[in-house]
């Protein structure tokens, strides 16, 4: 069995998750429950109406049909009760697992219990505000316990094939609901390799679908591609204003939505770029974010300008 890669403990809310969050990589190990020739992986969404409407209009254009896997924290800014029911009924109509967020809301801990676990580099203010985003969502979700429990039922992770590849869709790492082991940093550490390629063995996959730490990364591995998309529902880069998902198919993408790719296993692991309608998105989250609220605080700016992040540090590379 793989060791989790070294983390601190820090008990303060939002920073630390209980041991339900863990995994061994090897529980990956298994039959797929998903079989496409084209597969979106579609992670954090954050509740932008907007970008669903884009990817699904984007996945009718393929030539063959595409299964879409929802890979977590596909809620965040819906605090409104009919954007939150129209995210979950959308998102649950297809393959998906819990996020961090999803769990936290199908949960009754007191405070903010895990948050995001958000590692040491990340300020408390951020953390604070974070936390008070999830309580507020929280209680959204407490007028709709249908759909509450449906979330707390979702798995927390899957595993597809395409072709001949195989896929292990995650939220946070090869261990953790809420890891950061595949954000773009620890990503390009070279002691951390050792990990990774120790979890590619033991899940047998050839890539990992992963998400949750905002920021985009896809970096090859002995063994296989690790593919982070970063957020789906929020600008990636400086400047920009589209979100990202991962595309896993037989064949390659073509079209000007593809940024960048690597093959596994025979497939191609293509990043591409979702052009959401930002105007009517910005409304819906103003309308319930307005300045001063901690959201706004925490995300008007990347929202409105971009993350501060460029794309060469999410292009493929050996890490």
């Amino acid at each position: 069995m793989s060791a989790r890669p070294a983390e601190a403990i820090d008990a303060r809310p939002g920073r630390t998750c209980p041991l339900a969050y863990r995994y061994p990589p090897r529980s990956l190990d298994r039959e797929p429950q998903l079989v496409a020739d084209t597969l979106y992986v579609v992670g954090g969404l954050y509740g932008n109406l907007e970008s669903l409407a884009a990817i699904a209009a984007l996945a009718a254009s393929e030539k063959g049909p595409v299964t879409l896997a929802f890979n977590g924290d596909f809620h965040w800014f819906d605090v409104d009760d009919a954007d939150f029911e129209q995210v979950t009924r959308q998102v649950l109509a297809h393959p998906a697992i819990r996020g961090n967020v999803e769990t936290e809301l199908a949960g009754e801990d007191a405070g903010a219990g895990c948050g995001c676990a958000y590692p040491a580099d990340v300020s408390d203010a951020d953390v604070s505000r974070s936390n008070e985003i999830l309580e507020r969502l929280r209680a959204t979700a407490r007028r709709a316990p249908e759909l509450r429990a449906r979330l707390g039922e979702l798995p927390m992770h899957l595993t597809a094939r395409v072709g001949d590849a195989r896929i292990g869709i995650v939220h946070g790492d090869a261990a953790s609901l809420a890891g950061w082991g595949f954000a773009h940093d620890r990503l390009d550490e070279p002691s951390h390799r050792r990990w990774v390629e120790s979890a590619f063995r033991d899940a047998r996959v050839d890539a990992f679908a992963s998400t949750h730490t905002c920021l985009p990364a896809m970096r090859a591995f002995d063994g296989g591609v690790v593919a982070n998309n970063g957020a789906a529902g929020m600008p990636n880069f400086a400047g920009s204003r589209f979100g990202l998902i991962t595309r896993i198919g037989v064949r390659a993408f073509v079209g000007p939505q593809r940024l960048h790719g690597l093959r596994a296993g025979g497939a191609h692991v293509e990043t591409l770029r979702i052009d959401y309608d930002h105007d009517r998105w910005l409304r819906r989250f103003l309308a319930s974010w307005p300045e001063g609220s901690p959201a706004h605080d925490s995300y008007f700016h990347r929202i409105s300008m971009g993350a501060r992040f460029e794309l060469a540090q999410a292009a493929p590379r050996a890490a």
